[in-house]
C-alpha cells in the first residue's frame, strides 16, 4: 500500500468550477448544485482505496450530521478505470449503495477536475467556505488502517464547527490528507 500525501491547495483558492454526471442519479452538477450555506466538502475518493473504505462510514456519518447544518458535501472519483476497472461509474454507485451515500459521487472521467482542484490522493479533502474561498485542505481524521487511531473525522468535524461558528479553521491544525494516488492515464 503506497502512500500518497495531499498537495494542500493554498488556503484562499477560489473553488474550481466543474460539472461532472452522479453516479446515482445520473444528473450533471456543479459546484452550485452540491454547495452549503457555510461551506462545502469536495473529497476525492475512489472505491479500491483501503485508505478511503477505511473511513466511509465515518464520512457518511459526518456528512449526515453537517449536511442539515448548511454544509454540503460531494464525493468525486477520478481515476483512469483501464488502470482501476472497478473504479467505473457503475461500481461507484453500487459503492455509494452499499456505504448509504446521502451525498452526490460524481465521475471525473477526464481527469479534468482533479487536476484543477491538485488533487493526488484519496482521500483527499478540500472545503471551501460560503464565498467558495478553501478554507481547509488536509486529513479526516489520524485514523489509517493498520494504526489504532479511532476513525472519528476530528479533523474536519472541527473545521466545519468553526466555518459554522463564522470562523476560519486553524491553520496549524490543517494537516496533509494520505492515501492512495489518483491513477492517471499515460
Amino acid at each position: 500500500m503506497s502512500l500518497t500525501d495531499s498537495t494542500m491547495m493554498p488556503l484562499g483558492t477560489l473553488a474550481p468550477a466543474f460539472e461532472l454526471t452522479d453516479t446515482l442519479s445520473q444528473a450533471d452538477l456543479g459546484f452550485d448544485d452540491v454547495a452549503g450555506a457555510h461551506a462545502t466538502v469536495v473529497v476525492f475518493i475512489c472505491n479500491h482505496c483501503p485508505y478511503v473504505i477505511h473511513i466511509a462510514d465515518e464520512l457518511v456519518s459526518v456528512a449526515a450530521h453537517y449536511r442539515v447544518r448548511g454544509i454540503g458535501f460531494v464525493a468525486i472519483s477520478s481515476n483512469d478505470v483501464a488502470v482501476r476497472p472497478e473504479d467505473g461509474p457503475e461500481s461507484m454507485a453500487e459503492f455509494a449503495r452499499v456505504h448509504h451515500f446521502d451525498f452526490p459521487y460524481l465521475y471525473d472521467e477526464s481527469q479534468d477536475v482533479a487536476k484543477s482542484f491538485n488533487a493526488v490522493c484519496t482521500p483527499d479533502f478540500f472545503v471551501f467556505d460560503g464565498h467558495r474561498r478553501c478554507a481547509y485542505r488536509g486529513q479526516f481524521d489520524g485514523a489509517r488502517p493498520g494504526n489504532e487511531t479511532p476513525v472519528t473525522g476530528a479533523d474536519l468535524r472541527a473545521a466545519l464547527d468553526s466555518l459554522i461558528e463564522g470562523q476560519a479553521p486553524s491553520v496549524d491544525e490543517q494537516v496533509p490528507s494520505q492515501g492512495c494516488s489518483i491513477k492517471w492515464r499515460s
